[in-house]
């Protein structure tokens, strides 16, 4: 079991990275739940949702949300656990779409693939970090073996563990690799395209034009109805269709701490300007006093102080105390206990004989015996003995082992060392070479190097945070109750609201049944799930969201299918008017046979395009027109060299066009026709890679988690 806790801790932050990454992440993670379901089953529980009438069981969501909480060490809350639930939502979708298709195709994953992967180069993430030797960086083969041998043989929860986290992702990920291989090599781009494509990106044309833009007609002088709405979007209903969902608006009363309690905090901390300056203990009076701002007995350049009062703080006399300053959320005071030179960087080497296990921290080795170890190493190395290697025979530090025991240190990291160990190598003078006891052992220490000196100061900061007091808490909380309590419909409350001056929020996009983020509310998970039980008009009572009390109101809930006029308006009438605009334009120029005809109708001059040899078939712009590819394939119809084209509905207006040349460029060298035959492949194989999305569209999903969490 301890290699499955190996892999867990390793990798871990990898694994969260390629869930939220791809969607090989999502197929990728535990394929199996508990050792009790397959890869292809499940259990008979309450159902979260279903793929293709197939469920996803309650049961095993959890159990793979749970696994995933444990690769960040069980420590997840707030937005995290929502982001967890939706990753492995969309992985178990993910498998049932693709398993099924896996299946249909007959792929399967054999047991000499398996070993072929394991006991090779390509094997696992999880199993190369636990398995690669520290001091060669080479994947251990041998070591892989031997473990196998024995995990075979391991017992039931064991052997589940290591399907879950090593098999069935290294099933999942060779038949996605063969179905993936098997999509690419299905794109073909033939010879005689090949030939096409080359002969037009070698022409080029020269054109002769009349646009006219939409903004020639006012806005307001064209209509949109609802049922024109309606009609369009019922013609793209791919476009516009949408699941069910909700439109709310809230309102907030915050419970962060007024200008009130900022000054009762201010007052608390003044009070103890005269007791920090008389006691003579800093750590017992911040530890008494419970100051946010632990006690550290050490130096800080003054460069790397980072609060805008430093300048004053670092001319402070010892034992003096500025303060109380405003930092962030908390006033603070600061006493200065002392200064001296300090370097900013220090180059020293080690030698480390460990008392207790650097990973477990239990105790390995009786502190006199390391004592002796370490004063026998020292004299040695008086003695002459050569440093490295007495490091390479004594010393506990892997780390530092290939390297002679160097390490260069930053005053960043002083905090972080053992106390002894940073005193000894920032303190000191190059040179120095001593022996320092520690809480992990005896170190040898010589410092090779210090450099950019500059002064440095020990202060001690009081700090009291500022917090809201009961009375500003309790009064949020007493507005919302009451605004909640007096309107109990949206009708109601926008009278209210109005006649208070309260803003209220509309949130202006539809909120969906598992969503957690409402407007600028982060986690309003509960109260999304109110408003999913709730109808159309309804008030909420108060919801505490984070440091505010939340009153929220249904404005609209929205059936699944098409959305109605009114919702859909912004986006679809800019649309609908745009097309208005360009039938009536082209109605008028359609009775022009000539581009000075043309002109005189909406009195646009006739311009010309191409004229540079720019403008080809693989234009993705015409030089002062902008992305008009209807404009670009009416320049190489040749029909249009004795006669001008019909208007040509285009995305900035609307155009007619007469074709004056069209020639062609030197023939292109065998290499450049290559890179771009490579190119057009890599394009097709791009398009293509959108296999898995295809596919999900085809499925049924049915989505129940809102009933559940």
């Amino acid at each position: 079991m301890q290699i499955i806790q190996n892999i867990r801790d390793k990798g871990a932050a990898l694994v969260i990275v390629v869930i939220a990454l791809s969607l090989i992440g999502f197929i990728l993670m535990d394929a199996k739940s508990g050792g009790k379901t397959s890869l292809f089953g499940g259990n008979a529980s309450t159902s979260v949702g279903e793929v293709n009438g197939e469920p996803i069981e309650y049961k095993d969501f959890s159990e793979k949300v749970k696994q995933t909480e444990d690769q960040y060490g069980g420590r997840v809350s707030g937005n995290q656990v929502y982001e967890i639930r939706q990753s492995v939502w969309d992985q178990l979708v993910a498998e049932k779409v693709i398993i099924k298709e896996f299946k249909k195709l007959g792929l399967s994953f054999t047991p000499k693939e398996m070993s072929a992967i394991m006991f090779s180069q390509d094997a696992p993430y999880t199993l190369k970090q636990a398995f690669t030797d520290k001091q060669t960086g080479q994947y251990d083969i041998n070591k892989v073996q031997e473990w196998w041998k024995t995990a075979k043989k391991s017992k039931d929860e064991q052997r589940a563990a290591i399907e879950v986290q090593i098999i069935e992702p290294m099933k999942l990920q060779t038949l996605y690799s063969k179905y993936n291989g098997m999509i690419a090599a299905s794109a073909y781009y033939p010879k005689w395209m090949q030939n096409k494509d080359l002969a037009e990106r070698n022409q080029f044309a020269s054109i002769s034009y009349v646009g006219v833009p939409y903004n020639v007609i006012n806005d307001n002088e064209i209509k949109v109805s609802d049922p024109e709405i309606v009609e369009y979007i019922t013609k793209k209903k791919s476009l516009y269709k949408q699941d069910g969902g909700r439109y709310i608006s809230y309102i907030s009363f915050s419970a962060n701490p007024s200008a009130n309690d900022s000054l009762k905090t201010k007052e608390s901390i003044e009070a103890l300007k005269s007791p920090f300056i008389a006691d003579t203990n800093a750590n017992i009076f911040l530890a008494r006093n419970m100051s946010t701002i632990k006690y550290f007995d050490g130096y800080t350049l003054k460069s790397k102080l980072a609060m805008v009062q430093k300048d004053t703080i670092a001319s402070l006399a010892s034992g003096n105390v500025y303060g109380p300053y405003l930092d962030g959320g908390s006033y603070v005071l600061a006493k200065m206990m002392g200064n001296r030179q300090m370097p900013d960087s220090v180059r020293a080497r080690t030698i480390l004989i460990s008392t207790r296990d650097l990973q477990t921290g239990q105790p390995i080795l009786a502190d006199s015996i390391a004592k002796k170890r370490i004063d026998s190493v020292s004299s040695a190395i008086k003695g002459g003995a050569d440093f490295n290697s007495m490091v390479l025979l004594y010393s506990d530090d892997r780390v530092s082992k290939d390297k002679g025991g160097v390490y260069d240190f930053s005053s960043l990291q002083f905090q972080n060392l053992p106390k002894e160990f940073s005193e000894a190598v920032f303190y000191g003078t190059t040179g120095d070479k001593k022996s320092v006891h520690t809480d992990v052992g005896w170190y040898y220490i010589e410092v090779i190097n210090q450099k950019n000196f500059e002064k440095a100061y020990k202060v001690a900061y009081m700090s009291k945070q500022i917090l809201a007091t009961d009375e500003t808490v309790n009064n949020a909380s007493m507005k919302a109750t009451r605004l909640s309590g007096e309107n109990r419909d949206t009708k109601s409350l926008a009278a209210y609201v109005t006649k208070n001056g309260i803003q209220k929020i509309d949130v202006p996009t539809m909120i969906t049944q598992n969503e957690y983020r409402l407007g600028l509310l982060q986690d309003a998970r509960q109260l999304i799930r109110w408003a999913f039980e709730a109808k159309a008009g309804d008030v909420s009572e108060p919801f505490s969201i984070e440091d505010q009390f939340v009153v929220a109101a249904v404005t609209k809930v929205q059936t699944e299918g098409l959305p109605d006029a009114n919702t859909v308006r912004p986006s679809v009438e800019p649309i609908i008017r745009k097309e208005k605009k360009a039938a009536l334009i082209k109605e008028k120029l359609s009775k022009a046979n000539s581009l000075e005809t043309a002109t005189s109708i909406y009195n646009q001059p006739i311009r010309i395009a191409g004229a540079d040899s720019t403008l080809t078939l693989g234009s993705q712009i015409i030089n002062g027109v902008g992305d008009e590819p209807k404009v670009i394939g009416a320049a190489f119809n040749k029909n249009l060299q004795t006669k001008i084209s019909e208007p040509i509905v285009g995305n900035g207006g609307v155009f007619m066009v007469k074709v004056n040349t069209i020639g062609s460029l030197p023939t292109e060298t065998e290499e450049t026709a290559a890179i771009q035959s490579t190119e057009q492949t890599r394009g097709l194989l791009q398009k293509l890679s959108a296999w898995f999305e295809s596919l999900k569209k085809t499925a049924e999903v049915k989505d129940y988690r809102n009933k559940q969490f």
